[in-house]
C-alpha cells in the first residue's frame, strides 16, 4: 500500500482519495460545530477519551475534531506526568478538575487510563495500585454518567508494523521528532506486554454504562472519519437556531488621521522575498 504525506507532514496509507477524505472531513467538522452549539445551549457536558498505542493516530484525530471548535467551549486535556503532590492524591483526583462544566466539551489526549497502560507496563505503579484502578474505574465512570456527563471512550488500534514505520518516519522528520521519547521507543520492545495490559483493561472497563469503541487506525484518514462519524451518531444533538447577524453600516469619518507608519516597528516582509521562488 503506497503512502502519501498528510497535511501535518506524516505519511498515511492510501485508502480514501484525498479529495474524498477532505470533503467528508469538512462535512463532519461542520456537524461537530453544530454539536458544539447544542452542548453550549443545552448545558450538556461531553467527555471524549482518546487512548491507544503510541503513534496510533490519536493526536491527529484530536486535531481534526477540535480544528474548527470554539476553544472556550471545547478544550483538549493532555496532562503531564503527575507532580509529587498529585502522586499523593486519590488517583482520579487530578483528572476530575479537568472535567467539563455545563456547556463544555473536554477531549482527553490520554486520560486516567494511563494507569492501565504505560504505568502498569513500565512499573510506574505497584500491582496493588493497578488492581485498585481496575476495580475503581468502572465505579468512577458510572458516577460520571449518572451525573449526566456524556462519556465516549475510543481505543485507536494500530498494527506493530505500521507503528514501527511511523516511528521510523518521525526519527527522520525534524517537525515531528519531538513526538518521540525514549519511552515511545521502548514500547516497541514491550508490544506483547502492552497487548496484555490492554486486554485486561477492556475486560474490567468495557461496561454497558461506558463501553469502549475500537478505531482501526492503520489507515489514518479512515480512522479519523470513522471516529468522528461515530461520535456524532452517539450524541442526540439537534440543530440550534442561531441569531441572524447583519453587519452594521460603517459610520462616517469624524476626521481621525492615522499616524505615519514609519513611526511603528513593522515586521519585515519576508513573504516578498519569496515572490520569485519557483
Amino acid at each position: 500500500m503506497i503512502d502519501t504525506p498528510d497535511h501535518d507532514g506524516e505519511a498515511i496509507a492510501m485508502g480514501l482519495k484525498r479529495a474524498v477524505y477532505e470533503r467528508e472531513l469538512l462535512r463532519l467538522q461542520t456537524e461537530l460545530v453544530k454539536l458544539q452549539e447544542w452542548v453550549r445551549t443545552e448545558g450538556a457536558r461531553l467527555v471524549v477519551v482518546f487512548e491507544g498505542r503510541d503513534a496510533a493516530g490519536k493526536g491527529g484525530t484530536i486535531k481534526r475534531v477540535s480544528e474548527h471548535l470554539n476553544p472556550r467551549v471545547a478544550r483538549v486535556a493532555a496532562l503531564p506526568k503527575p507532580t509529587e503532590r498529585e502522586r499523593g492524591q486519590w488517583y482520579f483526583q487530578r483528572y476530575v478538575e479537568h472535567l467539563p462544566a455545563a456547556g463544555e466539551i473536554v477531549l482527553f489526549d490520554r486520560s486516567w487510563y494511563n494507569r492501565a497502560g504505560v504505568e502498569h507496563v513500565m512499573g510506574f505503579c505497584t500491582p496493588a495500585e493497578h488492581q485498585r484502578f481496575l476495580r475503581q474505574c468502572p465505579v468512577f465512570e458510572r458516577m460520571l454518567v449518572e451525573d449526566g456527563i456524556l462519556l465516549r471512550k475510543y481505543w485507536f488500534s494500530v498494527s506493530d508494523a505500521v507503528q514501527e514505520e511511523r516511528f521510523r518516519r518521525r526519527t527522520e522528520d525534524p517537525l515531528r521528532r519531538w513526538k518521540l521519547s525514549p519511552m515511545d521507543l521502548e514500547s516497541l520492545t514491550r508490544w506483547e506486554a502492552y497487548s496484555r495490559a490492554k486486554d485486561e483493561m477492556l475486560v474490567h472497563t468495557d461496561t454497558q454504562d461506558c463501553p469502549w469503541y475500537v478505531v482501526e487506525s492503520d489507515d489514518k484518514r479512515s480512522a479519523r472519519l470513522n471516529m468522528i462519524a461515530h461520535l456524532l451518531s452517539s450524541v442526540p444533538y439537534e440543530d440550534v437556531a442561531l441569531p441572524s447577524l447583519v453587519l452594521p453600516p460603517r459610520p462616517p469619518s469624524t476626521g481621525y488621521v492615522r499616524p505615519p507608519k514609519d513611526l511603528q516597528k513593522a515586521v519585515p516582509d519576508h513573504a516578498a522575498t519569496l515572490a520569485d521562488t519557483p
